[in-house]
């Protein structure tokens, strides 16, 4: 058998080696099919259902092929750590019973999942109040803690002011006694290709057991002879964003300095600490008016922020409720600061803190997270 552009065809070959087509009858139909002179000598016997189940000899149009549903991968996705039982449900797990988390410590294990969140690229946070005393170092501190621990490192909190930067006094002493006037020299041996990770070690001080590193200033200098210029600061950014994934700013009260204003140029959020005291709260206000009507970016930023309301006594529930309220609706939102005798004085380590105040911590991480 044969087949080409006119149909299919029967060929009897002799032994001798002639040939003879051969006809069946059905490649009289076949050839039907694409011939109006041979269809009109078919016998008006044969079948109409023989001819209409004959293959055609037509060009067939391509047929695209069905659409098919993805596989489904057997290896199951991961989105983050699974849930560990915490206390009795610990207990009880490990005798084979299973029970729920709680609705706080599903709330627990998200804030977690925030705070220890990775971006590309570097973000930055500002800890901003005008007044002095109202909690900025602490702040930038724990925020720097929670970040760091959860987070896996790779976090800086960067001491960024003129006069009398106190962040180097309440947190653990590197290796090397440098601040910021000895790095700054050094910007361009720690942005050459030729620098190592671990270069930039020589200027910052490790926290062991809350995993972040700061950036000093030197409280004992005038303010007259450590200020920064923009230029300057754009140089310690960039050596920050190249080996640092996040940034935590403890800003000075100098709202009119190069450096304060650069910071609030570069950061992604502000946190806006304040005490339980009018004074504090009201200074906090103050600004966050300043920088809404300073530019769209530094308003957006204003609009975006977290308030931490630190609780500096045991128990003022009224002046807590009317702070609280008086922020309602101006920020993205208030986190509260339960009373803690630690953050008073003394080195600030997350270790030391009562276990409520810990997990307001984590909350203020989180919702400072959710910003970037």
């Amino acid at each position: 058998m044969t087949s080409g552009d006119r149909g299919s065809h029967r060929i009897h070959v002799a032994p001798d080696g002639t040939s003879s087509p051969v006809d069946d009858g059905a490649s009289t139909l076949r050839r039907t099919r694409n011939d109006p002179d041979l269809a009109s000598n078919l016998d008006a016997d044969t079948p109409s259902a023989v001819v209409d189940e004959l293959p055609t000899t037509e060009t067939p149009h391509p047929v695209e092929p069905a659409p098919t549903a993805k596989r489904a991968s057997f290896i199951p996705a991961s989105t983050g750590p699974s849930e560990r039982a915490n206390g009795w449900r610990a207990l009880l797990a490990r005798w084979g019973l299973v029970v729920k988390p709680s609705p706080t410590q599903v709330e627990h294990d998200e804030r977690i999942r925030l705070a220890s969140r990775h971006w590309a690229g570097c973000r930055t946070i500002a800890v901003v109040n005008g007044k002095g005393g109202v909690g900025k170092t602490l702040t930038t501190a724990m925020l720097s803690a929670v970040f760091g621990r959860f987070g896996g490192g790779n976090v800086l909190a960067w001491d960024n002011n003129d006069t009398r930067g106190t962040l180097g006094w309440r947190t653990e002493t590197g290796l090397y006694d440098t601040t910021i006037r000895d790095l700054l020299p050094a910007t361009s041996n720690l942005l050459s290709p030729d620098a190592g990770v671990s270069d930039i070690t020589r200027f910052v001080h490790h926290q062991s057991a809350d995993r972040y590193d700061v950036l000093r200033s030197n409280p004992e200098l005038l303010a007259a002879d450590q200020r920064l210029t923009s230029t300057e600061f754009e140089q310690l950014m960039r050596v920050a964003a190249r080996y640092y994934r996040l940034v935590v700013f403890d800003s000075g009260n100098d709202e009119s300095a190069d450096r304060w204003l650069s910071m609030v140029d570069h950061s992604t959020q502000l946190v806006v600490p304040t005490l339980t005291a009018p004074e504090s709260a009201e200074s906090a206000a103050l600004l966050l008016e300043a920088l809404g009507a300073r530019d769209e970016r530094s308003h957006d930023l204003a609009r975006n922020a977290v308030v931490v309301v630190t609780q500096a006594e045991p128990a003022r529930p009224a002046e807590l409720r009317d702070i609280v309220l008086g922020f309602e609706g101006r920020v993205r939102d208030i986190v509260v600061i339960p009373f803690d005798p630690v953050l008073k004085r003394g080195p600030l380590r997350f270790d030391d803190l009562r276990t409520p105040t810990r997990e307001a911590w984590i909350r203020a991480a989180a919702a400072t997270a959710a910003g970037l």
